[in-house]
């Protein structure tokens, strides 16, 4: 007698199903977003958002990129001193800065220059919670990545030191009339310092609350290229 060929008809398995769907989906976006991340790793950044957004409300902006190479070491020096003194030790994320932040109740101080690069060059302005988030996740990749050096080059070509002006290049020369080659110590010192509100501080000009920052960022400058903290980008 032959043996009758039994079959399990396949089950559908929603759970199952979209498990696999949302495993998928995740990885597609984490490949787009690890590629995106190393593109910026040999490829300049052409612009941001808020450089954009900038440009059109002010009709023009001025920026132009230049290379490491182009920078006064001190500049970087005075930029980690003010920004982010653990920068070297840290993987993106300084978890100590943060928890005083926590204690501190608020999050200023608690930004390393990683997440700052992220926001800039990736992302948007403001808080919420969906961009920390994304921030938070493309972090580690830009770390991952790009090199200490790199980071910092991005990010002083990047930022904002004045109302419509972006970049070291720019900074420098609209302050100081030099390159950024060229910046002495309390130069860079000054620039460093007008970062956390660039449209209200000067370097040029600054206040008796800025100079006394300024001078502490040129100490702390100093110090982290005494003990080591400069090692990772010089």
């Amino acid at each position: 007698m032959a043996k009758k060929t039994s079959r399990v008809a396949t089950r559908f398995r929603p759970m199952r199903w979209l498990g696999r769907q949302i495993l998928r989906a995740v990885s597609i976006v984490f490949l787009i977003a690890a590629a995106v991340v190393l593109l910026f790793a040999v490829v300049n950044p052409p612009t941001t958002y808020y450089i954009q957004q900038e440009k059109a409300r002010l009709g023009g902006i001025d920026r132009q990129w230049v290379s490491a190479e182009e920078i006064a070491p001190v500049m970087f020096r005075s930029v980690v001193a003010a920004e982010d003194a653990n920068y070297c030790h840290h993987w993106g994320f300084d978890v100590d800065a943060l928890r005083s932040a926590i204690a501190a109740g608020g999050a200023r101080g608690a930004s390393t220059i990683s997440q700052q690069v992220v926001k800039n060059v990736y992302l948007w302005q403001g808080r919420s919670y969906t961009r920390k988030v994304i921030e938070a996740a493309m972090t580690p990749l830009v770390e991952a990545l790009w090199s200490k050096r790199r980071i910092l080059e991005v990010y002083v070509n990047m930022i904002e030191f004045d109302e419509g002006v972006f970049g070291v290049e720019a900074a420098a020369r609209h302050y100081f009339g030099v390159g950024p080659e060229a910046l002495t110590a309390t130069q860079a010192a000054r620039l460093a310092a007008v970062l956390p509100s660039p449209k209200t501080n000067s370097a040029s000009a600054p206040s008796a609350g800025m100079r006394k920052r300024a001078a502490r960022i040129k100490d702390g400058a100093a110090t982290i290229a005494r003990d080591g903290r400069a090692a990772c980008f010089e």
